[in-house]
């Protein structure tokens, strides 16, 4: 390994040359004098001399591996997921009129004559099922849809389009639990009555346009409206 040595030149002109001629005459100055390693191996004693070494060499860095560091405010932070379910989307509730709120037979009783099936499709929504409505003489003279009461008052609403006009032109309502005394209270007693299948009996109103099929035991099987 090569050492540099910073001399002052000044220093080094003066003692060189008196090193060479007068190293008889010159004290003991072994307490002074500094011995380094030359080129050659060899020791090389500079007496009096200050001399300034370079210190240890600065570490160099080594460069840095791997992805640069982005920083946490670029980094969009994600909540942790929870227990919760997500929210459910619901559909609001449909607006009836309030007629129909009221009684929803008697509501589309009103509409007989201007309903068509879209009309009614577009209140109560897609019917159940279907049925075809017979003359006396068993020929067609209609169509009956089935819809579910939206009200919830009766177990079924059916309505009767006629085939030459799809005009409405009748009602039946199938009430839950209703029975021939509480329809007396409500609308009377001035009807007429005529045997029907089954030991059942049917009441025509001679004051309203009413129907009422009435079972065995008393109970109202279906309420008809035109």
């Amino acid at each position: 390994m090569k050492w540099f040595v910073l001399v002052s030149a000044v220093a080094l002109a003066a003692q060189v040359p008196a090193r060479a001629d007068d190293a008889k005459d010159r004290p003991d100055t072994s307490s002074g004098v500094l011995t380094l390693p030359s080129e050659g191996g060899k020791s090389e004693a500079v007496p009096g001399v200050v001399v300034t070494l370079p210190g240890p060499a600065a570490p160099i860095a080594a460069p840095e591996t791997g992805s640069p560091k982005v920083a946490e405010s670029a980094v969009p932070r994600i909540p942790p997921a929870g227990d919760a379910p997500p929210p459910v989307l619901r559909r609001a509730a449909p607006v009836y009129p309030p007629e129909f709120e009221r009684d929803s037979a008697l509501f589309c009783q009103t509409k007989i004559g201007e309903w068509t099936e879209a009309d009614a499709r577009a209140l109560l929504g897609e019917a159940s099922r279907q049925r075809l409505a017979l003359g006396e003489d068993q020929s067609e003279t209609g169509l009956i849809f089935a819809f579910a009461d939206p009200t919830g008052r009766y177990q079924e609403l059916e309505l009767d389009f006629a085939s030459q006009t799809g005009a409405l032109r009748g009602v039946f309502a199938y009430p839950w639990k209703m029975t021939w005394q509480e329809c007396r209270r409500l609308w009377g007693a001035r009807v007429t009555a005529r045997k029907a299948n089954q030991g059942r009996t049917f009441y025509s109103y001679l004051d309203r346009r009413l129907d009422v099929l009435v079972d065995r035991t008393g109970k109202v099987v279906s309420l008809g409206l035109y």
